[in-house]
């Protein structure tokens, strides 16, 4: 393909969806390595620089934290934790004193193993190691005296090309700014993709090598729906795509055009996401995640504590369904306190449920504050349990809720055998929500933290669309509903799916709400089943993407 009205497309994973068009910004690439050489400085007062390059570092991004708030504050105090942990320093000190090597040689070298030693042990640690790398090139970066590494301050909106992105360069994105963001690497479960979503910027990502094709300024539109990258586009595309700026609204109830219903939901991870949740029109919450006050701590929080925490979310959504997910340790968030941070493989570990084998009374005491601060806050409560594998697991979770009093007790459909085994899961428990992140990452093997494994972790899949095919067939012989909590449901294309294979709620970023709800009102059940049949009938998932694309042509016309 050519330019203008025949632009080049280059495909990748459409990860937020939506069109924007403008000029191609790089962003500032790291230093680099710094050579290894002997270093004629005085070893202390290079140990001295070391400390102050990464007292500055942790509170620029600290102060950075201060400025904003949600999951963005989060990611940005998490890298800031890290730029001043002493350890990481002591070792780079260490080196410029036995080793006579520069201050930056020597950062380079002490993050470079602690990233490595994060990267073999997988799973959560491999997570944070995206993060030290980060750090690393931060403080070399101040070291040298060059520029700070990340995204270019630029006062013209732009397109934003990288290779990949910290957490903490994507937690800073001005949607204002920066329109549309085009990766080489990543995933639809990476950090950039969700929060690319949470703040409604149009992302196509694992672009691979095709990345090398875009310059500098250089116009391009990228469409986040269908993950395709056009460069040089015609004047009118760019124009087309510049005159959708506005965020689309909802306003309950979420139906399809012939009036099918479709709860629309919020995903809350902290107390404070509660209330714009609720002013953004979600219906309720589908995925109440209670990790947040356990976190960071080294022991359980009491009774009282979780009561205070969970209350100003069912105070947002009082009288209406607040799915509340019991803990999910181990993995991704590991806790001194419940969880073993030596396991060879955490994913595949004691983690969500699990852990209540050996820790019963931290699951009940939580059970406890949960009914507690049902009754004192009066909301509609539906409790689940993370990482259900067998039915055993189901019946005791229900007994355990029954016996606090929790009357609406659900399984969280995360491993391929909670899918299969479905129906006899929901003869026990009164609903299933259905976590796509988790469910992709063990139907295909493919740990949802690596990079290199980034084209296997797409919901799209046909083996992980016959799962949920499965669980919605398992809920419909139960009269149980099954809802989708997971990053699927924020997918529009992928919402008209999941609805026509028998979905009955769809729970997402509260970004999100606006565009599935105008997807799902423009076309009917018979629609959406007819899309669920292509998709689930594709040798693969570009296949089942495409064919849902060109069969439902208003997701074009919707710039979705």
């Amino acid at each position: 393909m050519t330019h203008g009205d025949h632009p080049v497309g280059i495909s990748g994973a459409g990860v937020s969806p939506g069109r924007a068009a403008g000029p191609a910004v790089w962003m500032t690439s790291a230093a680099g390595e710094p050579p290894k050489r002997r270093s004629s400085a005085d070893p202390e007062v290079s140990a001295a620089a070391i400390a102050d390059a990464a007292s500055a570092v942790g509170r620029d991004l600290a102060d950075r934290a201060e400025a904003t708030d949600g999951t963005a504050r989060d990611v940005l105090e998490a890298t800031a934790q890290i730029a001043q942990d002493p350890t990481l320093v002591r070792d780079a000190q260490q080196r410029v004193r036995a080793d006579r090597v520069s201050p930056e040689r020597a950062v380079w070298e002490a993050a470079g193993a602690v990233a490595d030693q994060f990267e073999s042990l997988g799973g959560y640690l491999a997570e944070r190691a995206r993060d030290v790398i980060d750090v690393r090139d931060r403080i070399v970066a101040y070291l040298l005296g060059a520029p700070t590494p990340g995204v270019p301050r630029r006062e013209e909106p732009f397109i934003l090309v990288a290779r990949d992105l910290a957490p903490a360069d994507t937690a800073q994105l001005d949607p204002e700014i920066v329109r549309g963001l085009v990766t080489e690497e990543g995933g639809p479960t990476s950090h950039t993709a969700i929060l690319a979503r949470a703040i409604g910027i149009p992302a196509v990502v694992g672009i691979g090598e095709a990345v090398e094709q875009i310059s500098t300024d250089m116009v391009v539109l990228v469409d986040g729906g269908a993950g395709q990258v056009y460069l040089d586009p015609s004047e009118e595309a760019v124009a087309a795509a510049r005159e959708r700026t506005t965020v689309r609204t909802f306003t309950p109830p979420g139906t399809t055009k012939d009036g099918h219903r479709v709860e629309l939901l919020a995903n809350v991870g902290e107390a404070e996401d509660a209330e714009p949740a609720a002013a953004s029109g979600a219906e309720g919450v589908g995925l109440f995640r209670t990790e947040f006050c356990f976190l960071d701590r080294d022991d359980e929080p009491t009774i009282d504590e979780q009561v205070a925490a969970y209350g100003p979310v069912m105070a947002a959504f009082a009288g209406k369904k607040v799915v509340i997910r019991t803990l999910d340790a181990g993995a991704d968030k590991p806790l001194p306190f419940l969880t073993d941070t030596d396991e060879t493989n955490p994913a595949l570990g004691v983690r969500g449920y699990r852990t209540s084998w050996q820790n019963p009374d931290v699951l009940d005491h939580q059970l406890t504050a949960i009914a507690r601060a049902a009754d004192e806050y009066e909301a509609d409560v539906w409790v689940m349990a993370p990482m259900i594998s067998r039915v055993a697991e189901a019946e005791d979770f229900v007994a355990r809720c029954t016996a606090h009093g929790l009357r609406t007790a659900g399984v969280m459909v995360e491993v391929p055998s909670a899918a299969l085994l479905a129906g006899p899961l929901l003869a026990r428990a009164a609903f299933a929500s259905i976590g796509t992140n988790d469910l992709v990452q063990y139907t295909l093997a493919a740990d949802r933290l690596l990079g290199a494994l980034a084209p296997l972790s797409t919901p799209w899949d046909p083996a992980v669309l016959r799962l949920i095919q499965l669980t919605c067939t398992g809920g419909q012989a139960q009269g149980r509903p099954v809802g989708v909590c997971g990053e699927a449901a924020a997918s529009p294309a992928l919402a008209a799916v999941l609805v026509g294979l028998g979905v009955a709620s769809l729970s997402m970023t509260p970004r999100a709400l606006g565009d599935v709800a105008a997807l799902l009102g423009a076309v009917t059940h018979q629609e959406c089943q007819a899309a669920a049949g292509l998709a689930l009938a594709a040798d693969s998932a570009d296949d089942a993407r495409r064919a849902v694309r060109e069969a439902l042509p208003v997701l074009a016309d919707l710039a979705l």
